[in-house]
């Protein structure tokens, strides 16, 4: 007889809290995400933000779709597939000057990863010195710097198109190739290239800092509910702060999302990318939070992508960003 109550006293407890979760699961908003990419530790803050339950603690019952090339976040955003999306900020306000009226609700990255990388064999220690050289680059979203860069020193290089493999780099078929800083330079890398065989162009130390992965929502979505947003955001922080806490744990969860996506998983070179994100998120000596827009980078991004005749007039912060720190 004691068991029986004792059993029936658990089944009930049991019960109770089915109900309880069920119901704070109910009270929860539920919302759907896109980052740009497929899962990598670029995006370690929000598969981390997710694991830990810090999202469902703002309140937001998540849904992240697996972003890439044939998942364009912009076009998720734009056709209402996703309710929030990262994107570069040029990407972004291209897409606003077109008519989309997107929202920056957190400018997670401050400075810009993309880079020109070249062997120091082939004697470019310059922008100059690229003038009639073959320079391989992206697709039109990540061509903006360089370009702008072209214009500045008056260059003309021959431009090759860049798939997501640097081989051609690696076998001397360009001279000069695209690069993230935390993903396929620290590629070129571990094909045995060392670093002091290379000479590196990064775009910020030439006046051309375009800041890229922030968080976008369309402006009629964020008119519904605006602290569901800034709830997003600050989890999403939350999430960052604690990946950069706990790198071990954090790529485990990344190296997760990865096989779950049947993406090979390095972890030396997650690890590399985590601690460059650091560096990119939080830049020494720069007092911007996490999250904020510099209107300097902002007003900088914008005049370029005027003057290259990518969009028809300069916008204005105001219209673009809502602060939610």
């Amino acid at each position: 007889m004691t068991r029986i109550v004792w059993f029936s006293f658990i089944l009930i407890c049991s019960q109770a809290f089915f109900i309880s979760v069920t119901a704070q699961k109910s009270n929860l908003k539920k919302v759907t995400f896109i980052p740009q990419w497929s899962p990598q530790a670029q995006f370690a803050g929000y598969y981390v933000a997710y694991e830990k339950g810090i999202y469902e603690k703002y309140g937001i019952d998540l849904n992240i779709i697996r972003g890439g090339p044939d998942s364009p976040s912009t076009d998720y955003l734009k056709n209402g597939k996703s309710d929030i999306a990262t994107m570069f900020l040029s990407t972004a306000i291209t897409e606003k000057a077109k008519g989309v009226d997107l929202i920056n609700i957190a400018q997670i990255v401050q400075r810009s990863a993309l880079m020109l990388v070249t062997k120091k064999s082939n004697m470019i220690n310059d922008p100059k010195d690229m003038d009639g050289k073959k320079v391989s680059l992206w697709g039109p979203e990540f061509q903006l710097q360089a370009r702008a860069l072209f214009k500045k020193y008056d260059v003309n290089p021959k431009i090759i198109p860049q798939t997501h493999s640097i081989n051609l780099f690696l076998r001397d078929g360009v001279d000069v190739a695209s690069a993230m800083w935390y993903n396929e330079y620290h590629t070129i890398i571990n094909h045995g290239v060392n670093p002091d065989e290379l000479t590196t162009f990064f775009f910020h130390d030439y006046n051309l800092n375009f800041p890229e992965d922030g968080i976008y929502i369309v402006k009629e979505n964020l008119g519904k509910d605006p602290t569901l947003s800034c709830a997003f955001v600050k989890a999403s922080i939350e999430g960052w702060e604690y990946a950069f806490d706990h790198p071990d744990e954090a790529i485990d969860i990344v190296i997760k999302y990865m096989r779950e996506a049947n993406i090979p998983a390095n972890r030396v070179h997650q690890k590399w990318m985590l601690e460059r994100m650091e560096d990119l998120i939080i830049p020494d000596g720069e007092k911007t939070r996490i999250g904020e827009l510099n209107v300097v980078d902002f007003n900088r991004v914008t005049t370029e992508l005027y003057h290259a005749g990518l969009i028809e007039e300069t916008l204005k912060l105001g219209d673009f960003s809502m602060n939610c720190n």
